[in-house]
């Protein structure tokens, strides 16, 4: 178990979201969650409400994308931009992740079905 291997309790693993976490979170430094300091300073829920977004806080990176799937982030941010919130909610927000961890990809295609 990766909590035991790092000497961390096994609550402590399991992200739930960095608003859910106050930015807290163990793969963090400790100073916290660049893109949640941020999002918090400029007063918006979303980064997709920033007058900024997208940024360089969002920028995907193919560096450690096994573990830290973040490269999602910035497309159901698009994704709620575009639709609204709710309607993400309802239509999109248990799907994504379950279709990002077992789907297949095809480049140009994008899922395959």
């Amino acid at each position: 178990m990766i909590h035991q291997k790092m000497g961390i309790p096994k609550d402590k693993v399991v992200c739930k979201g960095c608003r859910q976490q106050d930015g807290d979170h163990y793969h963090l430094p400790k100073e916290g969650c660049a893109t949640l300091t941020c999002a918090k300073e400029k007063g918006v829920d979303f980064c997709c409400n920033c007058n900024d977004f997208p940024c360089v806080l969002l920028a995907p990176l193919a560096d450690q994308a096994d573990r830290f799937p973040h490269n999602m982030k910035l497309y159901n941010l698009c994704r709620i931009k575009k639709m609204g919130l709710e309607t993400w909610i309802k239509e999109e927000a248990g799907q994504i992740r379950k279709k990002y961890f077992t789907e297949k990809f095809v480049v140009g295609k994008g899922q395959a079905n």
